[in-house]
């Protein structure tokens, strides 16, 4: 496994001799030193303490972590207290290089279409998009914001985990481990065009070869793992060995059978899939650059009812949203705005996206890819409500980051009524004023659940409060799990350990 990372060993006598350690350049002197025979004993017994005193300030200085020359080891920025961390401590693997670090090397060769290599800079977040929407942001929240790519989860979340502020660098202290594989990256490109299904799997087995053969692995036998997929869940479930079936057969391999899974969109019925929200373009370094956002988009002047961001998919039978761009574009009374992602990519984000969704009350959001769509995040980030047609697009998806309540910060349309011919228009222009202000209350109330801070900082924490972003609500959910699993294995163990001694 090694090889695959470039590592050997000395294979000759010659090597091996170069590894042996050098000698002397002088022999030691076979006569006895009599330089102390000069001095008187008190003194002696004086000099020989400070030489000793003098070797232990020596070894201290040489074993001080400040003195250290070798490679250093990412540490968190903020070390929490023990009390913070209790039964919640990370250990962040040091995977080979192939695995992950490797992807931004050859970044050029990701994407069959794009050159993905701008997508690495600045951890992840993407080149900075500050010249691009100045005049349409505020200008104190200008550096945060981002050309993130929608699918960069993965890259987000190792650069995440190595400041986190319960990592630990003692695996054997951990609650959790942490598997910073870039599954998603290393797979883009072989989901598209003539790639076999061994090829596809490659990179996946090899992964899990080298995670089952760690220690700390054995312990758990992988329950206490986890694992980022940046793409949706169905790339990663090919149920056959077929060439000709979509996607890798990862989530099918028996070693992830225990392991907890992050990924942008889950498989309803999968208990360990956790569905965590798109990285939007907006990335806040601190709190008040979420207050500054929010405080902006809700003096918006807001144009019209509703915007639709997308473009028919003609070679679909009955397209829904064909039905909506239809609807659209039909719309005599101009309260509909359409921005047409058939002529100009929509897929992280243009300033005239941005600038139709500051400008709605409403946006459309029918399923993407999957059922999940980015395009749901950047219309909330600017204080648009959403309207969905399937109830697996957010409801089913993201419990952990969105209100409780549905309705409170959405329409549901069921598309079969579209179909049918309802208006779109018409239901939206039954709310009341006052009630599309409560809808956009509860909408900026929840922007820092979906957003990721800068991956430099420790979240958006401050001294007075904790605001928590899209990464600490995931991490909080899981540890939590973790920490109930651990009390009803305890009390279970008590419980037997007393009907034994009954």
């Amino acid at each position: 496994m090694l090889s695959l990372v470039g590592h050997s060993s000395p294979s000759s006598s010659t090597e091996a001799e170069t590894l042996k350690k050098p000698k002397p350049p002088f022999e030691e002197p076979t006569r006895p030193n009599h330089v102390f025979s000069h001095i008187p004993p008190t003194r002696t017994t004086l000099l020989l303490f400070l030489i000793l005193l003098q070797f232990l300030l020596i070894l201290y200085i040489i074993h001080s972590p400040q003195t250290n020359h070798s490679p250093p080891i990412p540490s968190p920025i903020h070390v929490a207290a023990d009390s913070d961390c209790h039964a919640r401590r990370i250990y962040v693997y040091d995977l080979p290089t192939i695995f992950n670090h490797v992807f931004k090397e050859r970044c050029d060769e990701l994407d069959p279409w794009t050159n993905k290599c701008d997508a690495f800079l600045n951890d992840g977040l993407g080149a900075s998009a500050a010249d691009d929407v100045a005049g349409i942001v505020p200008e104190e929240v200008l550096p945060a914001w981002y050309w993130t790519d929608h699918y960069w989860g993965e890259v987000i979340f190792h650069n995440r985990m190595l400041n986190y502020k319960c990592r630990t660098m003692e695996p054997e202290s951990a609650t959790a481990f942490y598997i910073p594989f870039y599954v998603g990256l290393s797979v883009g490109k072989l989901l598209w065009g003539n790639y076999s299904a061994k090829e596809r799997d490659w990179s996946s087995l090899m992964m899990m070869n080298w995670v089952q053969d760690q220690k700390w692995w054995k312990r758990s036998n992988g329950s206490d793992h986890i694992i980022m997929l940046g793409r949706l869940t169905w790339d990663f479930r090919r149920l056959i060995n077929s060439d000709n079936d979509w996607g890798t057969s990862l989530l099918h391999m028996p070693a992830m059978r225990n392991i907890i899974r992050i990924c942008v969109e889950r498989n309803p019925w999968d208990h360990l899939e956790i569905a965590v929200p798109y990285p939007t373009v907006f990335h806040p370094r601190t709190a008040a650059d979420t207050l500054s956002w929010q405080n902006f988009i809700r003096n918006r002047n807001r144009t019209s009812l509703f915007t639709f961001v997308g473009g028919a998919r003609r070679t679909i039978q009955n397209d829904f949203r064909g039905l909506l761009l239809n609807q659209c574009l039909n719309d005599s009374g101009g309260t509909c705005h359409h921005v047409d992602c058939a002529r100009s990519g929509c897929v992280n984000g243009t300033t005239k996206i941005m600038e139709a969704f500051l400008s709605s009350d409403f946006c459309l959001q029918p399923r993407g890819d999957g059922y999940t769509r980015r395009s749901v995040f950047d219309c909330m980030l600017s204080g648009s409500i959403p309207v969905f047609f399937w109830t697996r697009t957010a409801y089913e998806q993201y419990e952990w980051f969105m209100p409780s309540d549905p309705s409170s910060y959405s329409v549901f349309i069921d598309r079969r009524e579209v179909r049918n011919g309802t208006s779109i228009r018409k239901v939206l222009e039954s709310y009341s004023r006052g009630r599309i202000k409560r809808m956009r209350e509860k909408v900026m109330e929840n922007i820092p659940n979906f957003v990721y801070a800068n991956p430099g900082r420790h979240g958006l924490g401050t001294a007075a409060a904790t605001v928590r972003d899209a990464f600490d609500i995931t991490v909080d959910g899981i540890m939590n799990k973790y920490k109930d699993h651990m009390q009803r294995g305890g009390r279970g163990r008590r419980r037997r350990r007393l009907q034994n001694e009954g």
